[in-house]
């Protein structure tokens, strides 16, 4: 097998190092830490899917998922949070250019939010009434502006496209314009705050309501054709790819010890190093079939407005088959790592605890045929 880089080649060390010597206080504190957004700050991580019109970094797919992978491997809840927001970023290719000025002239600029359809929008004379609640959106404490989904409506009524189906558009708010509901009390992932918002009665104007189809992109350029849904599918399967290699990772240091226990038989021994390096290429056979799908699907869509099924079924079942090895993966290493794997404070717990909070995200739950 052709030889495949490891996240740490997509990444600063210093970063790394920062990322995750403040991990243990960022949990503490229930999100990201001042050290960690730093990084991210002069990295200019939150917009790497932001058009360059509007000072984003425009980053082509294939960098973007070996990064985020990157991301992810140095610390769950820092990979998670960058993934989210700055995939919000990405709607900056459809926002109305005049909002979308006023959103990322900010260097600071931060998008977070909902894709669930928890919320209404009532058609008045000048825009729109907004009622809803969102839940899970993860970096809301460091955002700037918040996206959400609505249904719209007009005199009480669903307002229905030309199949009879209730039309859902998002929306972009100021975070001023939003309250937030601290309710993110899960295992892992704890510093991604990926706490609940609502907006009660709150009236938008038109242009703060975007669509993100090809058709609707006001920025051309092949980023913005390309499907949200393998976007979405692609960069968070690199999140669990990631957490588990720096399980694995940690797995070497836990096992050196172990190798040193002279209460270890041979064959126990062999377990173990044999275990760590049949999955480690097992996963990175996968990461190579995910990664060629990827720029196979990105160098598809330089030269046409849609990419063939084919290869974006291929990017969908590379995705998921990923997400899920990477799980499976660690659930495998974890019954020979011991006690210190199950101490709550410790690097390699931390790593189970978020890959296995994260791997619950809906568009990872079910397999692709």
């Amino acid at each position: 097998m052709e030889n495949i880089s490891h996240p740490s080649a997509f990444i600063e060390t210093d970063d790394v190092a920062i990322i995750r010597d403040s991990a243990a206080l960022a949990e503490q504190a229930g999100m990201l830490h001042t050290e960690q957004l730093k990084v991210i700050y002069r990295q200019k991580w939150f917009k790497l899917l932001v058009p360059e019109v509007y000072s984003g970094l425009q980053i082509t797919l294939p960098d973007l998922v070996r990064l985020q992978e990157a991301i992810s491997w140095a610390d769950g809840s820092t990979g998670w949070v960058v993934t989210l927001c700055s995939g919000a970023g990405w709607f900056g290719g459809f926002i109305n250019a005049e909002i979308a000025r006023q959103v990322f002239n900010d260097p600071k600029t931060c998008l977070a939010g909902s894709g669930a359809t928890s919320g209404t929008a009532e058609i008045t004379a000048s825009g729109y009434l907004v009622h809803g609640s969102w839940r899970y959106a993860s970096g809301i404490h460091h955002a700037t502006h918040i996206t959400a989904n609505c249904i719209i409506k007009k005199d009480g009524e669903n307002v229905l496209d030309r199949d009879g189906k209730s039309i859902v558009l998002p929306f972009i708010f100021d975070k001023k314009d939003v309250k937030i509901l601290p309710d993110w009390k899960h295992t892992g992932m704890v510093a991604t705050a990926s706490d609940s918002f609502e907006v009660k009665g709150f009236e938008v104007s038109f242009n703060r309501q975007f669509k993100i189809e090809g058709p609707a992109a006001v920025i051309n350029d092949p980023l913005y054709r390309y499907p949200f849904l393998q976007l979405a599918q692609a960069t968070l399967a690199v999140n669990l790819s990631g957490i588990a290699l720096h399980f694995m990772d940690l797995c070497e240091d836990v096992f050196k010890e172990k190798l040193n226990q002279p209460r270890l038989t041979d064959e126990q021994k062999a377990v173990l190093t044999d275990k760590l390096s049949t999955l480690k290429a097992a996963i990175n056979r996968q990461r190579k079939s995910f990664f060629d799908s990827v720029d196979q699907s990105w160098i598809a869509i330089q030269y046409a407005d849609n990419i063939p099924d084919a290869l974006l079924n291929k990017v969908s079942v590379n995705s998921l088959k990923l997400a899920h090895l990477a799980v499976e993966s660690v659930d495998k290493l974890y019954p020979l790592c011991g006690l210190v794997a199950a101490r709550n404070n410790t690097e390699i717990n931390r790593a189970w605890r978020d890959l296995h909070t994260a791997s619950q995200h809906a568009l990872l739950t079910f397999p692709v045929n």
